[in-house]
C-alpha cells in the first residue's frame, strides 16, 4: 500500500486551514474538495462551525449582561444599618421627646405613643450592650465579689459612654409620661415600663403608678385646656396584673429592694386593683348566687308537680327547697373554704393565723409579689430557708408582719412538717 508522502500530507492540512482566506489561490485544495462531495459537506460544516460558535458565545454573553441587569434592577436599595452606637441612641430619643414637647395643646395619642415606641427602641437597641457590659464585669471580676455585689444590689460597674445614654433615654420617656397634657392610659403605662425594664432603671416605676392614678385628666374647654381630677381608688385606674408583674420583674433583676416594694405599695396594695379584682372576678359568681334561690325554687316546684304523688304540692316544693337550699349551701361552703385556704402556690411567704378568707382572696396577688421578692433575695437551696441575716432580710420580715404575713412559716418549711 501506497504511503502519502509527509509534505503532501501538511500540504493539504495547511491548504485547510488557510481556506477560507486563500480559497482562489489553492488549486490542488480546490480538486480536491471538488472531486469528493462527502469532503464537501464536511468542509461546508467545518466553515460555518466557527461561525455558530461565536454566535451563541456572543448570544449568552448578551444573556447573562440582560440577567444581571436584572438582577440588579430587582435587588431593593440597600436598608440603613440599625443605631448601635450609645450616644446616637440617645440622641434619637431625646430628639423625639423635643419635637414631642414643641407640640402646643394636647397631643394625639398617636403622637405620644410614636415618641414612647421611639424611646423603647432605642431602649431595646442598648439592652444587648448593657447586658455585655455586665456579662463581661462579671467574667473578669471574681466571683466573691460579684457575689456580694449581687446581694447587696450594688450597680456593676460599666462604660460611663452607657451609663450616661441610660440615663438619657430614661430621662426623655418620662419627660414624655409626666407631661401635663398627656392622658396617662394603660397602653402608654405599658410602654414606659417596658422602656425602663429594657434600661434596667426601676427607680420611676412607683412614682410613675402613682401618678397613673392620681393624674388629673386634661381637656379642652372654652378654647383652653382644664384638668379633671381622677378617683384614684376606681377600678379604671388600677394597674393592669401584667404590667405590675413585668415593673416588679425590673426591679428585681436590677436588685432594687426599695423599687420592688415601692412597686407593690403603688400596684398591687391600693384599693383600685382589689376593687378592679372585685369587679372582674366577682361578678359572674355573684349574679349567679342572685339567680338561685330563683332556679332552686323552680325545680323543687318541678319536682312537686311531676315527679312525686304522695305529698301535696306545696309541702313537696317546701321540701325540695329546703332540701336542694341545704345541699348547695353545704357543698357551697365547702368549696369556698378549700378555694381561699389553699396553700399550694406559696412558696415562703404565707398568711398569719387569723386572717380572713375574703382578705386572702383580694391580696392573694400582693402576697405572690412579696413571695417572688422574698425568693429572689433570699437563698435559691431550700435547706437554707431561714438562714438568711442582715438589715434588708430583717426590714423585709417585718415589713411582711405588718401585712399579715409570715416569711418562713416554721411548720411549712420543708422538712419541718
Amino acid at each position: 500500500m501506497r504511503r502519502a508522502n509527509p509534505r503532501q500530507v501538511g500540504f493539504i492540512c495547511h491548504s485547510c486551514a488557510s481556506l477560507p482566506a486563500q480559497a482562489s489561490r489553492q488549486p490542488f485544495t480546490s480538486r480536491i474538495l471538488s472531486s469528493s462531495p462527502r469532503q464537501i459537506a464536511q468542509s461546508s460544516v467545518w466553515r460555518s462551525t466557527p461561525a455558530r460558535w461565536a454566535t451563541s458565545v456572543s448570544a449568552s454573553r448578551a444573556d447573562a449582561e440582560a440577567d444581571a441587569e436584572a438582577n440588579e434592577k430587582a435587588v431593593p436599595a440597600s436598608t440603613p444599618r440599625p443605631l448601635t452606637d450609645a450616644s446616637q441612641l440617645a440622641n434619637v430619643a431625646e430628639d423625639s421627646c423635643n419635637k414631642f414637647l414643641s407640640v402646643d395643646g394636647i397631643p394625639a395619642k398617636q403622637l405620644t405613643a410614636a415618641a414612647l415606641q421611639s424611646c423603647l427602641r432605642a431602649a431595646s437597641a442598648l439592652h444587648p450592650q448593657l447586658k455585655r457590659a455586665e456579662a463581661q464585669f462579671k467574667a473578669s471580676a471574681s466571683k466573691l465579689v460579684s457575689l456580694g455585689a449581687e446581694r447587696t444590689g450594688a450597680r456593676v460597674p460599666i462604660d460611663a459612654k452607657l451609663v450616661d445614654a441610660t440615663s438619657r433615654i430614661s430621662h426623655a420617656a418620662y419627660t414624655i409620661i409626666s407631661n401635663p397634657n398627656v392622658e396617662m392610659t394603660p397602653e402608654f403605662l405599658e410602654l414606659y415600663v417596658a422602656i425602663q425594664s429594657q434600661l434596667g432603671q426601676p427607680e420611676s416605676l412607683p412614682a410613675v403608678f402613682e401618678l397613673y392614678a392620681t393624674k388629673p385628666k386634661p381637656v379642652v374647654k372654652n378654647g383652653q385646656i382644664a384638668y379633671l381630677k381622677q378617683n384614684p381608688n376606681a377600678a379604671s385606674r388600677a394597674i393592669e396584673p401584667a404590667v405590675a408583674d413585668m415593673a416588679l420583674q425590673a426591679a428585681i433583676d436590677a436588685k432594687n429592694l426599695d423599687s420592688a416594694l415601692g412597686i407593690i405599695e403603688a400596684s398591687y396594695s391600693l384599693p383600685a386593683f382589689k376593687r378592679q379584682k372585685l369587679i372582674k372576678h366577682g361578678t359572674a359568681p355573684a349574679i349567679g348566687l342572685a339567680t338561685l334561690p330563683f332556679g332552686i325554687f323552680g325545680l323543687s316546684t318541678a319536682y312537686a308537680s311531676y315527679w312525686q304523688n304522695t305529698m301535696d304540692i306545696s309541702t313537696a316544693t317546701g321540701i325540695g327547697v329546703a332540701g336542694i337550699s341545704g345541699y348547695f349551701l353545704v357543698i357551697g361552703s365547702l368549696g369556698m373554704i378549700a378555694k381561699l385556704s389553699h396553700k399550694d402556690q406559696m412558696k415562703r411567704v404565707t398568711w398569719t393565723p387569723g386572717t380572713p378568707l375574703r382578705y386572702r382572696w383580694l391580696r392573694e396577688e400582693e402576697r405572690a409579689a412579696l413571695d417572688k421578692v422574698a425568693c429572689a433575695w433570699g437563698f435559691k437551696e431550700p435547706w437554707r430557708h431561714g438562714e438568711e441575716m442582715g438589715p434588708e432580710w430583717e426590714g423585709l420580715k417585718e415589713y411582711m408582719g405588718y401585712r399579715q404575713m409570715l416569711l418562713d412559716r416554721v411548720e411549712f418549711m420543708e422538712g419541718m412538717s
